[in-house]
């Protein structure tokens, strides 16, 4: 068992000092020519919004135009539009009682729900919760989702994903746990809650697992490894029930030395994958080729989200919101 405290020493390591205040900046690096069709080769990456603490769980609402995202270490939830920039949409975010605490108390990634709700994993709270308001009056009303296993309390939610068949999967590592948190589960794990609410442990061997995402045709799950020593995403298939049975290496990036860890991701219609990781977002296909990179400069990659069209690219970065208009 890891104790909080040296989890949340290996999620800091992200951080990365900007003296001199330059603003990132990204270059692709085209591995194969199938990236050609994805990413045109003079797209460029853009700051489109600066001055947070820890950005992380971009969602794209396309109904309101609007790009959702946490800034973890704030406690709080911005919106982004083209038109007003950014906005404080939810505060508090992820911690809602009086009490002070310390570590990574913020929301992380968030998730439109069946019914059209916001699902935020709440760090601070050890819960997935959902706002009880609509998209358009947001309000820090919130309502559990699910907030334990067998009886005991969740680390700290941080991923989630929702499946055709209804089944909401989502992972638990232990980077939100403040030190002097109890933690009444002796692992990080990736689980499974079915339509009506029962929540099973599908894996317990990731040692921290982050990214959670399925490929389009719900066959094959994939979880990313945010361990500093295991730099790796992992395929699971998908059976019936919508458990997981046999599992592989879909990419294993340890050798990496470039800054950063495999964190968040998100998966376009076609298949493709843009995951976050060390130097920037790794592009792969869904068998797991490695199409290219886009390499960032002064800031870390953390997560992303694809516009419905998957022209567009987000990225959470540290302090800064990047924008890439890929073709």
């Amino acid at each position: 068992m890891k104790k909080p405290i040296l989890t949340l020493f290996a999620f800091a390591i992200l951080y990365s000092a900007n003296a001199q205040n330059i603003k990132p900046t990204g270059t692709i690096e085209f591995l194969s020519k199938d990236l050609a069709r994805i990413i045109q080769k003079n797209a460029t990456v853009e700051v489109i919004a600066e001055g947070f603490e820890f950005t992380e769980g971009p969602l794209w609402v396309d109904k309101e135009k609007m790009l959702l995202f946490s800034d973890i270490p704030a406690n709080t939830i911005y919106k982004w539009t083209e038109g007003n920039g950014k906005e404080v949409y939810l505060k508090p975010g992820g911690y809602t009682e009086a009490k002070e605490r310390g570590g990574f108390m913020g929301s992380n990634g968030l998730l439109l729900s069946p019914g059209g709700n916001l699902w935020i994993c709440q760090h601070g709270d050890r819960r997935i919760a959902e706002m009880d308001a609509t998209l358009q009056t947001p309000d820090e009303t919130y309502r559990t989702v699910v907030d334990s296993f067998d009886g005991k309390k969740l680390n700290s939610p941080n991923d989630l994903i929702l499946s055709k068949a209804g089944n909401l999967y989502f992972t638990d590592p232990s980077y939100g746990l403040a030190s002097d948190s109890k933690k009444e589960i002796d692992f990080q794990g990736v689980y499974m809650m079915s339509p009506t609410g029962k929540v099973t442990m599908l894996l317990d061997s990731i040692d921290q697992p982050n990214g959670i995402a399925i490929f389009p045709n719900q066959k094959t799950l994939l979880v990313s490894n945010s361990d500093p020593v295991k730099k790796k995403w992992y395929a699971y298939d998908l059976a019936k029930d919508g458990s997981v049975t046999s599992g592989k290496v879909f990419h294993d990036a340890s050798d990496a030395s470039e800054p950063g860890l495999c964190d968040g991701f998100k998966i376009d219609k076609k298949g493709n994958v843009f995951a976050s990781g060390p130097g920037g977002i790794w592009i792969f296909n869904q068998s797991g080729d490695l199409l290219g990179k886009i390499k960032l400069e002064g800031a870390t990659a953390a997560n992303c989200a694809l516009s419905p069209d998957g022209k567009t690219l987000y990225i959470t970065a540290e302090q800064y919101l990047l924008r890439m208009k890929m073709r």
